[in-house]
């Protein structure tokens, strides 16, 4: 139906029913999202069509993958004019082109929250939307014919002015940056029945670097979607979800946003300057593994892609800090880990310290200082010190250590 570079297979994963199209667009091209957040798989961004009496198109997309996106809305709607264009979040890589969407289609309305048309003047400088917006909020609804959508506040989740909106006949929410993933919708794999093959794996880290520290505004959208019948969740980032899928996505959801461990293991978070800590560090991952820890994961904050280890942070109940010191602090690698974990909301947690100096270790007090900042985070004391390179002598602390995590 759509020329497109998303593969037949692919939509066919995507199709909702004969009245709701699927008009998103995949970017292969893009090496960060917002700038911060690898993507090796590409991104995409989400947007559908209900065709009705009344037409309404649910966002737009990024104005990197503009043409695509415009060409895709109009073989949908076969010349037919669109009648509402459905704003649920102002955010560039889906709102960018609203703007544009409003001057090609005149006899269009915008349909957003009241939060969102304050924030178009930001985007859309010298743009006139006079006349042509209808403001919604909780418990509205905008009939369509057939279908009727009812809109649902979703503030925080991740901006402000996020609306969702439920429609009643085909059961279908339109869930804005909820239960969205990483990854271009032609690379998912689906297994033979037609499950995703794995949603979580990315759909975490998304969650968590994105919307971790809203965990109390995504529950209360969790209590409102509660008692609706939904069949489908449409999200704005990655495969739609229907039947066990969506099932699963939300009782992951209910996990991460209560900041409950998702599965038992200890992380081992390293921030090493000339190898001596991350020796350490890998010395505590064996000893752990050996004490019966269930899964050990031993991460090079210098190295590796610190958006996945903030995910295995929240993923597992018990992480281990290990740091060299620097300039009378700690090694940037890991002020910046723990940073981030402040930031997103990180609590809940069993953590354990140990630190490296070779002539005034400090690393120790910098790490608890901000560990301390974060909600019911229980560190476990005495921290470890050691010189340089770890010796014979340090072995009965790090056990120590070791035990004490995993109590």
């Amino acid at each position: 139906m759509f020329n497109s570079k998303i593969t037949t297979n692919s939509l066919r994963h995507m199709e909702i029913s004969s009245r709701i199209c699927y008009i998103g667009v995949d970017d292969l091209d893009i090496d960060l999202f917002e700038s911060q957040y690898i993507v090796p798989e590409g991104v995409s961004y989400n947007s559908y069509v209900i065709l009705d009496d009344k037409i309404a198109v649910m966002d737009t997309a990024d104005s990197r993958k503009g043409e695509a996106w415009k060409q895709r809305l109009a073989e949908c709607l076969a010349g037919r004019q669109p009648d509402y264009l459905v704003c649920h979040h102002m955010e560039p890589d889906h709102a960018s082109l609203v703007g544009e969407v409003m001057t090609l289609y005149p006899g269009m309305q915008l349909v957003l929250s009241a939060a969102a048309a304050k924030m178009l003047p930001n985007f859309f400088d010298g743009v006139s939307f006079d006349g042509r917006l209808l403001i919604v909020k909780e418990g509205d609804t905008l009939s369509l014919g057939e279908h009727t959508l009812h809109f649902v506040a979703a503030p925080m989740v991740h901006w402000p002015e996020v609306i969702m909106s439920y429609e009643d006949k085909e059961r279908v929410l339109f869930s804005a940056d909820g239960f969205g993933k990483f990854g271009a919708i032609e690379k998912e794999q689906y297994n033979a029945d037609g499950t995703l093959a794995d949603w979580a794996c990315e759909a975490r880290r998304y969650y968590f670097n994105i919307c971790g520290k809203y965990g109390m505004q995504v529950q209360s959208v969790l209590k409102k979607a509660a008692p609706l019948e939904i069949d489908t969740i449409c999200p704005l980032h990655g495969p739609v979800l229907k039947g066990s899928d969506l099932a699963e996505a939300v009782r992951l959801y209910g996990i991460w946003s209560s900041y409950e461990a998702e599965n038992e293991g200890v992380l081992v978070a390293y921030a090493s300057i000339h190898g001596g800590t991350r020796a350490a560090a890998e010395h505590i991952g064996d000893m752990l593994r050996m004490m019966g820890a269930p899964k050990v994961v031993v991460s090079d904050l210098s190295r590796d892609d610190l958006a996945e280890v903030i995910e295995d942070a929240f993923r597992y109940p018990r992480l281990v800090c290990c740091a060299a010191s620097y300039d009378a602090g700690v090694f940037p690698p890991m002020y910046d880990f723990l940073h981030h974990l402040l930031i997103k909301g990180y609590q809940k947690r069993r953590v354990a310290l140990l630190e490296n100096g070779s002539w005034a270790p400090s690393a120790a007090k910098v790490m608890r200082g901000l560990l301390e900042q974060m909600k019911d985070i229980t560190i476990v004391e005495p921290a470890v010190t050691i010189r340089s390179r770890m010796k014979a002598s340090d072995v009965p602390a790090m056990k120590a250590l070791c035990e004490s995590i995993l109590q």
